[in-house]
């Protein structure tokens, strides 16, 4: 189906613009290549300074035939790749004052180049050239753009196979490789790629991601604000040292208080919020719009007697059922009640994989489930144990564990240095969506970004603009109101100046009907007009 935009005027879904390449006189764009050329020896090897190539491969890969759903292909809707060609050229370099390996992986589009890059981000604990990673990059080539990523110097998910040295200290070398310094050569290397390819580097060239992809995305504008004209930055896991012990806070309060509790008990308060907020955006239909206007009392609901699934039985909510919920909304505390990290959104879910106060219960008896992405990095950033559990521990220990967590990685892993001020000279213009039910990263990080940003930048709206988006978890899923369209906003909004007043989305609420609904940039919300079928984006606007 076509993409929509919403015509800012009217709220009326529109044919999104197209963004356009010139294609005429000296900047007239090769957009084919031959397959012959597809060979090590038609590119010249990259010359980055402070890098040595050690090796350049290249194949063809021909007829890919493939449906790449969106989830795999962050800030765009899902692409049908049909006969698709392309040349897989992977270049490998070291930095020639360290002792490195790093892979650049580059697709080139062998019938009909667009004139664009663009680099695909990773995931977790993975800088790119990922299986999933790949997918992405067959979407973009599948759309005419060279697909540029990079492994930034390792291809495990587990960090305890590359970011510690032998003597179990830190491997900086690796980290730092990682965490910002591949993220440059990449763009550098992919762009060197294309002129040998085709004649010319790429017209424009921008980066998509969304959580470590994101946090990536935020790092190359602000270290190297020329690497790409656009960024989409989405649910970007910038302030990695507080939000990776800051995440693990509601399972260190289910143990300080040696109380674990049944999903059930959980997932009732939950739902209950998501009730009680439903009607702040002036519509009642299962959809939160507007969560920031809504405050819910958790502790109303202690002694509501409920049906739990987990046990087949009838129980009571406790006080210690919503001191934990409550602990997870309000976010992490020191010994003194000092304000560490922030906590989730009411409405979050709070239970199943990878959530804050995940348990496992048996028998009637219920267990810690601990995040790997938390306990990992601090057993191996902070700790360099990998035995070191984090379960039973203190007040105190976990004060210390915080504060060592921030004070080691910041440089390297916090990505949060407001100054975009290079980027917004080199006329770079960047998107961010945050879902406001995300359960792994909370959403009230980015948000004190962008205003920290705001705060520097007058006129931070004309290059950079936050879409917060209800009901929607971490990069996609929940019920809907995943931006589909955030991409090709970008690409309107670089090339032919049309910044993006509102996004289309789509909520299925419980009821099992569609919702066609807009998301608004910050600090805008939605609003309902009063009047009309709401399930349909017309009726509702954009204001402060």
């Amino acid at each position: 189906a076509p993409k929509a935009c919403i015509d800012s005027k009217n709220h009326a879904a529109v044919s999104c613009p197209k963004a356009t390449v010139q294609s005429a006189g000296s900047d007239t764009i090769k957009n084919s290549l031959s397959p012959s050329l597809c060979s090590a020896q038609t590119f010249s090897y990259p010359l980055i300074p402070g890098t040595e190539v050690l090796s350049l491969q290249a194949s063809q890969v021909s007829n890919i035939t493939q449906y790449i759903p969106d989830w795999y292909y962050y800030n765009h809707g899902g692409i049908a790749a049909q006969n698709l060609n392309f040349c897989n050229v992977t270049v490998t370099y070291k930095h020639t004052d360290k002792h490195d390996s790093i892979n650049v992986g580059v697709f080139l589009p062998i019938d009909s180049w667009n004139g664009r890059s663009q680099g695909i981000g990773g995931n977790r604990y993975t800088a790119g050239l990922t299986d999933v990673t790949k997918h992405g990059m067959i979407a973009a080539a599948a759309e005419g753009y060279i697909a540029i990523s990079t492994d930034g110097g390792h291809t495990s998910d587990d960090p305890a196979e590359w970011a510690l040295l032998d003597d179990r200290t830190p491997d900086y070398d690796t980290i730092y490789d990682f965490g910002i310094l591949s993220l440059d050569d990449a763009a550098l290397i992919g762009k060197s790629l294309t002129e040998s390819a085709y004649g010319s580097k790429p017209k424009y060239s921008y980066w998509t991601g969304c959580s470590q992809g994101g946090r990536q995305g935020l790092a190359l504008a602000q270290k190297y604000p020329n690497a790409y004209d656009g960024v989409v930055a989405s649910a970007p896991a910038i302030n990695w040292p507080e939000l990776s012990l800051g995440g693990y806070w509601a399972q260190f309060v289910m143990g300080h208080l040696d109380e674990y509790l049944f999903p059930c008990e959980i997932n009732t308060v939950t739902a209950a919020a998501v009730f009680a907020c439903d009607g702040a955006d002036g519509v009642l239909d299962g959809i939160n719009s507007d969560p920031n206007s809504c405050i819910f009392n958790p502790f109303t609901m202690v002694g509501t007697q409920i049906y739990c699934s987990d046990t087949g039985s009838e129980l009571k909510i406790s006080a210690v059922t919503t001191n934990i919920v409550n602990a997870t909304w309000t976010g992490a505390r020191d010994s003194q009640g000092r304000f560490l990290w922030y906590g989730f959104k009411p409405g979050t879910p709070l239970t199943g994989r990878n959530t804050p106060a995940n348990t496992e219960c048996v028998d009637g008896k219920c267990t810690a489930v601990r995040s790997y992405l938390h306990e990992r990095w601090a057993q191996v950033f902070v700790e360099q144990n990998v035995n070191r559990t984090l379960s039973n521990i203190t007040r105190k220990e976990y004060d210390r564990l915080f504060w060592k967590s921030v004070q080691q990685w910041t440089s390297a892993f916090g990505t949060n240095d407001p100054d975009l001020s290079k980027f917004r000279d080199a006329s770079g213009k960047m998107l961010t969506y945050h879902g406001l039910v995300d359960e792994v990263i909370p959403p009230r990080g980015t948000r004190s970004y962008y205003e920290k940003v705001a705060a520097q930048e007058s006129g931070v709206h004309e290059f950079y603009r936050l879409f917060e988006v209800p009901m929607m978890g971490h990069c996609y899923g929940t019920k809907g109101g995943y931006p589909s369209t955030m991409f090709d906003s970008l690409v309107a909004w670089v090339e032919n100046g049309i910044a993006p007043e509102s996004l289309p989305v789509t909520y299925i609420p419980e009821d099992g009907k569609t919702y066609g609904r807009i998301i608004c940039p910050y600090p805008q919300r939605v609003r309902y007009t009063g009047s009309g079928e709401v399930t349909t984006s017309d009726v509702f606007y954009c204001a402060e």
